[in-house]
């Protein structure tokens, strides 16, 4: 409990519900700034009020991204049920139907995380879910090539808001060296997906017939349908903001507000968080997103001059988009049948994602995020040798064995790539668009991985998994960059008289403060 001698915690002021549940990020932000500083609280009661923030917040969060991640990738299920054949398409053009997806997800992903602030979670999420569920429905009645690559089109559109959304709305909610873990577990839902998607597809398309559909259309319009479903239940599990959270007492809701305070600085000095456009130019032109993105090296002079195009999130992402859009046609090519080729996924996944949770848990106990991205990355470039060394050398359970290598390293990097940025972020508006930023910009290389695993290529895919191995390097190569460009930093600002900032001027200077130390 909290130690007495500081304060006695019913005296501390109150943060009330009533007229502030339906006020905006800004309402509720301007009231948090205005509060007296808490006394601090024993870690055992910081603990207690994270679990149960853990079983109310992060479950639903879970729901709705492997429903998202089901429908996005659940054309490489369709495929290899016979959706090429029914729609007249060609390898290219379904390479063009999966391309498209990412070009409308990237440029959407910014608007929404902005709307997000004006908007309530509980209300800007759901709506999204049913955007997109309408449109997954969709995708099951259409009669060609046209038809299928517009409802893409459309999908990216609605799904462009939700993982960036969420990846910030965690950061509202759990201070910055206990993040990685909740986005592992919100994140890990996309490896839960993966498998999920292999064993409902394969339930699916027993229904081959039935209605006149063939079984990929029961695929498309059964897991709309879902979504839509859970959508009108979304508002009851998803809760605003701290302040107004009813599953919180008022003294775990002064703890988990003096958690996020005293997150950056030690101190208790509160994040600028109102709206200004220069926090969304400041998230443009900040370097370490860039850094994050394509390894750009923008330090000190000389070195401001070097760009090295090194990829640290598409390093990540290349393979993950690469993996789920084409599994079961690799595992297919192998020699299996379709049925079996769904099945075998589905340990892939699920061993992803006990991974991803157990090294998110480890990273945030040792406030470390570059070295477990770094160990991951390598599995990853591992996973992809193997495949390389073994293809087409009639050991089809070795190649499977590579696969299985890759994705293990896959699921564990991303989130831990998302939440090193987030943390190394501060101030709402600018974490909020340099997070969409980052994996707005980052998603296109779901675009490029679309293209990567050709039809001519098949069984062997040859030049996709040597792409996705080039990539992974560079971004490992990327990850040491970052971590010795953040270090430079600290140690610079460890040496720097900080007498004479004042405490406003440094809250606005964000993670430019002089106090700001980046996690490494």
């Amino acid at each position: 409990m909290q130690n007495k001698a500081e304060g006695d915690p019913e005296k501390l002021p109150a943060i009330p519900l009533e007229n502030v549940a339906e006020n905006s990020f800004e309402a509720v932000n301007e009231k948090r700034s205005h509060e007296e500083p808490f006394p601090p609280y024993s870690p055992d009661m910081e603990n207690q009020v994270l679990r149960k923030m853990d079983t109310r917040i992060i479950p639903m969060l879970s729901v709705l991204y492997l429903l998202a991640f089901l429908d996005r990738g659940n054309i490489g299920n369709a495929k290899i049920e016979g959706l090429l054949d029914d729609l007249h398409m060609t390898g290219p053009q379904y390479s063009w139907c999966l391309t498209v997806f990412f070009l409308t997800y990237c440029a959407f992903e910014l608007p929404s995380n902005l709307l997000l602030k004006k908007m309530r979670p509980s209300r800007w999420l759901p709506l999204l879910m049913v955007a997109w569920g309408v449109v997954m429905t969709l995708m099951g009645v259409v009669q060609n090539y046209a038809g299928l690559l517009a409802t893409r089109i459309f999908l990216g559109i609605a799904e462009a808001g939700l993982y960036p959304g969420v990846a910030y709305y965690i950061t509202l909610w759990y201070p910055r060296h206990r993040a990685q873990y909740r986005q592992a577990l919100f994140f890990s839902a996309a490896s839960i997906a993966g498998a999920f998607s292999g064993i409902l597809a394969y339930t699916i398309a027993k229904m081959d017939g039935v209605g006149g559909y063939a079984g990929w259309r029961w695929i498309f319009i059964l897991e709309g349908l879902l979504t839509v479903v859970v959508a009108f239940i979304a508002p009851f599990g998803i809760h605003d903001f701290p302040e107004t959270a009813k599953f919180l007492t008022q003294e775990e809701r002064n703890c988990v507000i003096h958690m996020l305070r005293t997150q950056n600085t030690g101190d208790t000095a509160a994040e600028a968080t109102e709206f200004r456009i220069k926090y969304v130019v400041d998230a443009l032109l900040d370097w370490q997103i860039y850094v994050s993105l394509f390894g750009i090296v923008v330090l000190r002079p000389p070195m401001r001059s070097r760009l090295t195009p090194l990829l640290v999130y598409w390093g990540i992402t290349c393979p993950l988009y690469g993996i789920s859009f084409f599994l079961p046609s690799i595992i297919k090519d192998l020699g299996y049948t379709s049925s079996t080729a769904q099945l075998l996924t589905v340990p892939i996944y699920i061993t992803a994602a006990v991974v991803a949770v157990i090294a998110a848990w480890h990273s945030d106990r040792r406030k470390q995020r570059s070295p477990s991205i770094l160990f991951f990355m390598g599995l990853i470039a591992i996973g992809f040798v193997i495949v390389l060394a073994s293809t087409g050398r009639g050991v089809p359970g070795v190649v499977y064995f590579g696969v299985f290598v890759s994705v293990i390293g896959i699921y564990p990097a991303f989130p831990g790539n998302i939440t090193w940025l987030s943390v190394n972020l501060a101030g709402d508006y600018k974490r909020a668009s340099g997070m969409a930023l980052q994996i707005g910009l980052g998603n296109l290389a779901g675009a490029m991985a679309s293209n990567f695993y050709r039809t001519q290529d098949s069984p062997k895919y040859i030049l996709g998994h040597a792409l996705e191995l080039g990539f992974c390097v560079l971004g490992m190569i990327a990850v040491v960059v970052l971590r010795i460009s953040y270090r430079t930093v600290n140690r610079k600002r460890d040496r720097m008289d900080v007498s004479r900032y004042d405490e406003a001027e440094m809250e606005k200077m964000g993670d430019r403060s002089p106090m700001f130390r980046y996690m490494l």
